[in-house]
């Protein structure tokens, strides 16, 4: 499922004048007998909190767990073999299914293909993601338009709405945000035709890529500059004018540009979908509501 592009009716008068850069309650699951144990060895089905998506399920370790649309869960059968269940771990039970914050009656099994009992919710089977390296991770959420974290009903998780805005920022001017206010910014060391990241694993936590989610929303840029690159963790990461885009962790609120110009190599992006030029400097001044002054310093890549 390719990501799509919202562009809200109010935006539209404005497009001309831009320049262009150089989810229902599941039926209960066929009664299996599972316990509702607390045993160490016990596989565990967890209700928590994830990654900003709700109530969702991990493993007692944590680790969240997805559902795969291409499954069935009336009756339960898993479509995933081979290659696939070794990105997507399938979550086996070989005893007791300890299960906590969720009605044991939607928790079951089903056989796969090697003869293992795959643990089900609301009759769907569940898995781990291998690019998942941490409690608390979600990086599986709608990979391939058909992997979606569990909630605790056996429903998919609901996907956050992606934005690509415009806000003001003293010194900057007109900048590039997130939905959240955050500015984006651009990395020399991509490419842009075609469009290709290179930052990754230790970078990509200092500079969050920004990643379709459901629909993008478009305010105040031309939605043809908008679209997206695969990373290779199989997410959409947004591009504007080509580029990948990303945030940046030391901008703590909104209106910070505190990744301009670090290292050379990162820049602000301005609604044409270019680079904001080096000579241009955030102001140390707020720019919206819950803004901070900018400061230096960051991951230079």
């Amino acid at each position: 499922m390719s990501p799509r592009f919202v562009l809200p009716a109010a935006a539209l008068a404005g497009l001309a004048l831009l320049g262009a850069c150089g989810y229902g309650e599941p039926e209960l699951a066929a009664p299996v007998v599972i316990q509702q144990a607390a045993a160490e060895s016990a596989v565990g089905v967890v209700a928590s909190d994830v990654s900003g998506l709700g109530p969702v399920l991990t493993d007692a370790n944590g680790m969240t767990l997805y559902r795969f649309d291409s499954d069935t869960a009336k009756p339960p059968k898993s479509a995933c073999e081979g290659e696939c269940a070794t990105t997507w771990p399938p979550l086996v039970a070989d005893g007791a299914v300890d299960v906590r914050g969720v009605d044991s009656r939607l928790v079951g099994t089903v056989t796969r293909a090697d003869g293992t009992q795959q643990v089900t919710v609301g009759g769907w089977p569940v898995y781990r993601y291998a690019k998942d390296t941490v409690r608390g991770e979600a990086k599986g959420q709608g990979v391939g338009g058909t992997w979606a974290a569990i909630t605790p009903t056996g429903a998919k998780a609901a996907t956050p709405e992606t934005a690509i805005r415009t806000t003001n920022i003293p010194g900057l001017d007109t900048v590039l945000t997130d939905g959240e206010g955050r500015t984006i910014y651009l990395f020399t060391k991509d490419a842009k035709n075609p469009p290709k990241t290179t930052c990754e694993a230790e970078c990509a936590t200092a500079w969050p890529p920004v990643v379709a989610r459901g629909e993008t929303r478009i305010e105040g840029l031309d939605p043809k500059l908008v679209g997206t690159v695969t990373r290779p963790d199989g997410t959409e990461q947004v591009t504007v004018g080509g580029w990948p885009v990303y945030t940046y962790a030391k901008d703590t609120a909104p209106g910070q540009a505190t990744g301009h110009t670090v290292g050379g190599v990162w820049f602000a992006l301005e609604a044409g979908g270019c680079k904001i030029s080096a000579d241009k400097k955030p102001l140390a001044t707020t720019a919206t509501p819950g803004t901070a002054p900018s400061s230096s310093g960051g991951y230079d890549y």
